[in-house]
């Protein structure tokens, strides 16, 4: 082979080689994000910042702290009273959002990046103050166990029912628990002031239920539908 012969064969590597696969940086998918540590409206509290706008809202300063390997994040702020939730985005770590006054709410953040992983935070309960009142209705009870939509084994014959309460005013004095294979469940099958409750159920049901929260001076709230089958 001539020197001429030899340096075509150099330089075409060469070439192959600074154009080929392989992959480079930009192949990398970035790191995973983390999970922002919520901040403000504190857990359980009743959030008496911000600017009222009327009657009946007011705008409120949403913050938590920076999460690493993130760009921006999605805030869902959901009203407790309607069940409906809002979703707000933002490229920092805190969102002015308007909110109605008197109502309790519950919101959590999401960190994201260009990736596909994302990071949820825990959620947190508050009540945005309206005009003054001696007393707030307890936030909506949470399910503990057993899980939404789960399948119990066809020997099950009694369920141990778990949720959690909260109240701004600590002053919870029962639950009233209602149970029904129907959906919205109407049967009251007792009375506590833990967060606990036996029932007997039966195989091939499926049973629907809820609690409602009262307090000392008689204001009460509703939780969501919870849903399980004993297969």
């Amino acid at each position: 082979m001539t020197f001429r012969n030899i340096y075509i064969v150099l330089f075409s590597s060469i070439i192959l080689t600074s154009c080929g696969g392989g992959g480079g940086a930009e192949d990398i998918p970035p790191a995973a994000p983390t999970k922002a540590t919520l901040v403000f409206p504190e857990q359980n509290s009743e959030c008496n910042e911000g600017t009222i706008i009327s009657d009946v809202q007011s705008s409120v300063t949403f913050n938590w702290s920076d999460a690493t390997n993130t760009t921006n994040y999605e805030i869902f702020v959901k009203n407790l009273d309607s069940d409906v939730t809002s979703t707000y985005t933002s490229s920092t770590s805190e969102k002015i959002i308007t909110i109605n006054r008197g109502t309790p709410y519950s919101w959590y953040v999401v960190s994201k990046n260009t990736g596909t992983q994302v990071a949820q935070s825990s959620t947190w309960k508050f009540y945005n103050a309206g005009k003054p009142v001696s007393s707030h209705a307890p936030f909506p009870a949470d399910i503990v166990s057993p899980t939404m939509g789960a399948n119990l084994s066809n020997t099950t014959t009694s369920v141990n029912l778990k949720w959690t309460g909260s109240d701004v005013d600590n002053d919870i004095s029962k639950y009233t628990i209602l149970l029904n294979t129907t959906s919205p469940p109407t049967t009251d099958i007792g009375n506590t002031t833990t967060t606990a409750l036996d029932t007997n159920v039966s195989s091939g049901n499926t049973y629907y239920w809820k609690v409602i929260t009262e307090d000392s001076q008689g204001n009460t709230s509703s939780s969501e539908i919870f849903q399980f089958k004993v297969i």
